[in-house]
């Protein structure tokens, strides 16, 4: 009989034999291997065995020893893992063709009273637009019984045709200090104009009409004959008389751009004549992509005077009359290229002169005539887009100077002048224009001129034996020279905002003449300064300054008080001008302006001095009917 200790050997031998698995633990004879993943389950499971061993050890018998041999450590390993695909692939061997499905919208009316809201988009509140009146009248008083009034009107006829009126009158009592003789002045201008527009065509007609009186005030006072003149004999007044018509003929959308024809008609009250007929046709021609120009000038002048500038009185009988005409044929063909940033302006001027009565003195200079060519090129290029644009040319022309002509730059000149043409032969010019911000703008540019025949003023000689009022020193002739110029000029713009403006600009020249000793009375130095102003909606001013260089000028006097041929030196002077504005309504403004508020008695001439601090005040209206 086998006890219950030999079954349970028994048993325990036939487990280890038969290698039975517990779960995560297996026991053999040959080997005893431990998984890691489950060392935790194999605590709980030691434990267990123990505790049954520890049961079974408290029976009667004992059961004994039992040795197990680890031939080999146990060494895990780590299985490969295989990414499942995320599209498995088919199977199938054909794959199943998609089919088409096919939409049809079945759409009826369906009534609604809906209406959406249009749109609106947010507003901006827009300043009052000013009125732009057609006419206006001022009138203004100041200081030295100056008085100014001027009305212009204009009125539409229909809707194709205008008209208007204009009148001018600026009057001054003079009283300049240490003028001896009168020195009041005035110009009266009265005008009128038609306008005639339709469609591609319009023309406008002018006529006008021009009294200036001026007094040659200007006498040498350092001269001791003055002291034993009777002043009172000499009547100074110079009156001028001008004439003019004015017509010009447009059309658009034709190779014929414009026509302009002109008559000035100008006269003293000294028997000085003057004539002069202008006609200038222009033609515009598109030669596929590039424009061609053709601009004509006619230009016919015939000026009298009763007498030349003589230093001593002409014999009995003799004939001292000056008679000038001069007629300017020239023409100027042109085309332009663009390309890019480039502008290039290509032409030339053909000019005749035919000298068709050429009387000095009561001599005949001969009338030689003789045919001129000039440059007409211009170029510009932008080298930074509108901030900086390099401009370059050449030009010339033959200038015809006139009796008007001089009159309007220098009111003291004698009638005795031998008016000749100016033979600009070129100008050469290069510079830099455009913006240094969107508010600032510049301009420079150097230049150098080449003028045959060119016009100076300079001071008539005291005559030992006056017999004109133009006799003693106090009148201008004219004068011409063969002069080389070359200038220098810089100008700066700034709208600093919509009420604010400032600029400045100034130039340099040096001049070199063939004949005359300087370049009588042209400036080697020039610079201005302007401002304008709003404050509020209902005041303005507006400044502006500016300075002439030295001068210089030629007196003789024949008297023999003074050394013949001095060369006189005229100073710079500086000068300041300002105005400022009430707005009283947008038809009614009040102003007082300010001219010479440096009170410098500066001379614009030899020996013609300026009035001092000079104040006007007034106002203008604004009207329509």
């Amino acid at each position: 009989m086998v006890s219950t200790k030999q079954k349970y050997n028994q048993s325990f031998r036939l487990m280890l034999n038969n290698q039975p698995s517990f779960g995560l633990l297996s026991f053999s004879p040959a080997s005893f291997n431990l998984s890691l993943k489950s060392l935790s389950s194999l605590r709980l499971l030691s434990i267990c065995l123990l505790f049954t061993q520890f049961v079974i050890a408290q029976k009667k018998d004992d059961i004994g020893t039992e040795v197990v041999n680890v031939v080999k450590p146990y060494t895990p390993t780590i299985s490969d893992a295989y990414k499942v695909k995320e599209v498995p692939p088919a199977e199938d061997a054909e794959t199943t063709k998609k089919e088409e499905v096919k939409y049809q919208i079945f759409s009826f009316p369906v009534a609604s009273t809906f209406v959406p809201a249009k749109g609106k988009a947010q507003g901006v509140e827009k300043p009052k637009e000013e009125k732009l009146w057609p006419n206006y009248a001022t009138v203004g008083y100041g200081n030295y019984s100056t008085l100014n009034a001027e009305l212009f009107v204009t009125h539409d006829i229909d809707e194709n045709q205008y008209a208007g009126g204009m009148f001018r009158y600026l009057s001054s009592g003079g009283g300049i200090k240490e003028v001896e003789l009168d020195d009041d002045f005035s110009e009266i201008s009265i005008g009128g104009l038609y306008g005639y527009n339709k469609y591609d065509t319009s023309f406008k007609l002018d006529l006008g009409y021009k009294r200036d009186s001026y007094n040659w005030y200007g006498l040498p006072l350092e001269n001791p004959n003055y002291t034993s003149i009777a002043f009172n004999s000499v009547d100074p007044l110079h009156v001028f008389n001008t004439f003019k018509v004015g017509s010009e003929l447009a059309v658009s959308k034709s190779f014929f751009e414009k026509l302009n024809v002109n008559f000035i008609g100008f006269s003293d009250d000294y028997g000085s004549r003057e004539n002069r007929f202008i006609v200038k046709p222009d033609f515009k021609f598109d030669f596929r992509d590039t424009s061609v120009k053709l601009k004509f000038n006619l230009d016919y002048a015939n000026t009298t005077f009763d007498e030349s500038y003589q230093l001593t009185p002409p014999p009995s009988g003799s004939d001292y009359k000056i008679d000038k005409s001069h007629l300017i044929f020239s023409g100027n063909p042109s085309f332009t290229i663009l390309k890019d940033d480039l502008s290039i302006e290509l032409g030339a001027e053909f000019a005749y002169l035919a000298r068709l009565k050429n009387t000095y003195a009561g001599s005949d200079q001969g009338n030689e005539s003789g045919v001129f060519i000039y440059p007409k090129i211009k170029a510009s290029y932008k080298l930074v887009g509108d901030l900086m644009v390099f401009v370059a040319g050449a030009e010339g022309g033959l200038q015809q100077n006139t009796y008007e002509n001089f009159a309007s730059q220098n009111k003291f000149i004698s009638p005795t002048l031998d008016i000749m043409p100016t033979d600009n032969q070129y100008n050469i010019y290069a510079g830099l224009n455009g913006k240094l911000t969107n508010s600032v703008a510049y301009n420079v540019k150097a230049s150098y001129d080449s003028s045959k025949n060119k016009a100076l003023f300079v001071t008539n000689p005291y005559l030992s034996s006056p017999s004109e009022n133009y006799s003693y020193g106090n009148s201008f002739n004219v004068v011409y020279d063969n002069i080389k110029t070359i200038s220098f000029y810089g100008e700066l713009k700034a709208d600093i905002n919509k009420n604010i403006a400032l600029g400045i600009n100034g130039q340099l020249n040096a001049y070199n003449t063939d004949i005359q000793e300087e370049a009588w009375n042209l400036p080697t130095v020039k610079f201005t300064f302007t401002s304008d102003f709003n404050v509020g909606k209902k005041f303005y001013a507006g400044t502006q300054l500016f300075y002439v260089g030295e001068r210089k000028d030629q007196f003789t006097n024949y008297t023999g008080f003074v050394n013949p041929d001095s060369v006189q030196t005229l100073e710079g002077y500086f000068d300041i001008n300002a105005h400022i504005g009430y707005k009283h309504n947008e038809r009614l403004n009040f102003f007082l302006k300010g001219n010479n508020l440096a009170n410098k008695n500066y001379q614009r001439w030899l020996n013609y001095p300026v009035q001092g601090v000079q104040v006007m005040g007034g106002a203008s209206y604004k009207f329509d009917f």
